[in-house]
């Protein structure tokens, strides 16, 4: 089992910056990659970013490229979202997720994939 914790969310104005973070405990940190959703009331969640065991594979989504950056830190076991030029379209609940992977290859997108996820954090972006 690999508990999940978010923190960082809040109420921000647009074109601000904020930075989430994910800790993990419970299993190995670097056998998992690390994604980020999020989801806006009323839709599906979707993928924002993802990044392998060592973060040398990154994906982030169209809609965030250039404004956001996954990273993570093995030795604190913690994944960080830096987001910048926030938009109100920005706004919802993000995710901490962990993909347990054995073998590498591609970053997966679809929350079907993750097999540990976080309570979330809201992020809010007013205009």
């Amino acid at each position: 089992q690999v508990q999940l914790v978010e923190s960082g969310g809040g109420l921000v104005q647009a074109g601000s910056s904020l930075r989430l973070s994910c800790v993990a405990s419970g299993r190995t940190f670097t056998d998992y990659y690390m994604g980020w959703f999020r989801r806006e009331p009323g839709k599906e969640r979707e993928f924002v970013a993802g990044i392998s065991w060592t973060g040398s594979r990154i994906d982030m989504a169209n809609s965030v490229k250039g404004r956001f950056t996954i990273s993570r830190n093995n030795a604190y076991n913690v994944v960080y979202l830096q987001m910048n030029s926030l938009k109100p379209e920005d706004t919802a609940v993000y995710y901490c997720a962990a993909e347990y992977r054995s073998g590498g290859g591609a970053i997966a997108t679809s929350p079907g994939e993750y097999n540990y996820w976080g309570q979330g954090t809201q992020v809010t972006v007013s205009s």
